[in-house]
């Protein structure tokens, strides 16, 4: 199968795996109770009587918040939101404008949805950036020297700091981080909270510099610590396998040395599957961003933004982003199949297609 053809069936593929996705969830929130209709009318109510009602997700207190307000209020707030349609034209409208890449504005913030992600990415961007790259920086060579030196007391030692590193979740991590270093406890080396200080706009581009540094080497190395032991170990299992293989017993016997083994014979065939990987890796670490951590150090990136739409019933932002990321999750899907035959020659497009 040619390349092209290949990557013209997986795009037409991509069509109804959107389509599907997309009628779930929008099938979904039509039988969610507590819209963003119901809770703006237990704030209206609220503010005519000062009572103090909760607008949290349950059903009843919700639906109880029209009472008490006009049917004609109700109304304009139904049209407001654009709930005077019936689902299937708020469904058609929402296709097109996602076929434009409009994904709508915010019922909660009031914003184009396409301004509200990208003003989050700058956090995203940050902790996908470091954890990505400094997990393959540290993983690869750490999982090669460890599947040379298998059984040895290197070996041995790092595969428990590993365990140990990979047992522990990021978040409990990050407050362990946040009380001993951040914390009037022991010392306060770092900062609480946010990737700059408040006056960094003023500083040097140096001082910038070592101010943005400063600000997330917390937060990094919360995210990195349980990434970079699946990563390691991966690393290991597939240079050992590789190792094992008659091919490397052959060059041997030939009298090359380890070394060459390694290097010319071992690496490439070991790296498939890692680099294969490198796409989903890359956008992953950007949109995949952990929302405890983000909340933890105050960081306002896609995962928290995520989150209170959910809590929001924000439906615009929750349909926007799941339409983005999904295509992307698409797409880096088709780039990682790509990158496989790129890779090991001897896969073919036809074996991808099946």
């Amino acid at each position: 199968m040619h390349l092209w053809s290949y990557i013209f069936k997986r795009v037409l593929l991509m069509i109804p795996t959107l389509l599907g996705v997309i009628s779930i969830t929008f099938a979904v929130i039509q039988f969610v109770p507590g819209g963003p209709v119901e809770q703006m009318l237990i704030e209206l109510k609220k503010g005519q009587t000062g009572a103090g009602e909760s607008s949290s997700g349950g059903g009843g207190a919700e639906y109880r918040g029209r009472q008490g307000v006009d049917a004609e209020r109700v109304e304009e707030i139904k049209a407001l939101y654009g709930f005077d349609k019936p689902p299937v034209e708020r469904f058609w409208l929402m296709l097109k404008g996602f076929a434009r890449f409009d994904l709508g504005q915010s019922f909660y913030h009031h914003e184009d949805v396409w301004q509200l992600v990208k003003s989050k990415l700058p956090v995203s961007i940050t902790l996908g950036l470091w954890t990505f790259f400094l997990t393959y920086l540290i993983s690869i060579p750490l999982g090669i020297a460890k599947a040379v030196r298998e059984g040895s007391r290197f070996d041995n030692i790092t595969s428990m700091l590993v365990l140990i590193g990979y047992s522990i979740p990021g978040f409990v991590l990050g407050v362990f981080l946040l009380v001993t270093f951040a914390g009037s406890s022991f010392v306060q080396w770092f900062p609480l909270r946010s990737l700059t200080s408040d006056d960094w706009e003023s500083f040097s581009t140096l001082h910038k510099v070592t101010d943005y540094l400063w600000h997330i080497t917390l937060p990094v190395t919360a995210s990195v610590a349980g990434s970079f032991a699946v990563m390691t170990m991966l690393t290991k299992n597939t240079f050992l396998e590789e190792i094992r293989k008659q091919y490397v017993l052959t060059a041997r016997a030939k009298g090359l040395s380890d070394k060459v083994v390694l290097y010319k014979h071992v690496f490439r065939n070991a790296l498939v599957p890692l680099v294969t990987g490198f796409p989903a890796a890359f956008i992953g670490a950007f949109f995949a961003g952990s929302l405890l951590i983000e909340t933890l150090f105050s960081l306002d990136g896609l995962g928290l933004l995520s989150f209170e739409s959910v809590v929001r019933r924000d439906y615009p932002v929750v349909l926007g982003t799941l339409y983005l990321f999904t295509l992307i999750g698409l797409v880096v899907k088709l780039l990682g199949d790509l990158c496989y035959v790129w890779v090991d020659p001897r896969v073919q497009f036809e074996s991808l297609a099946k």
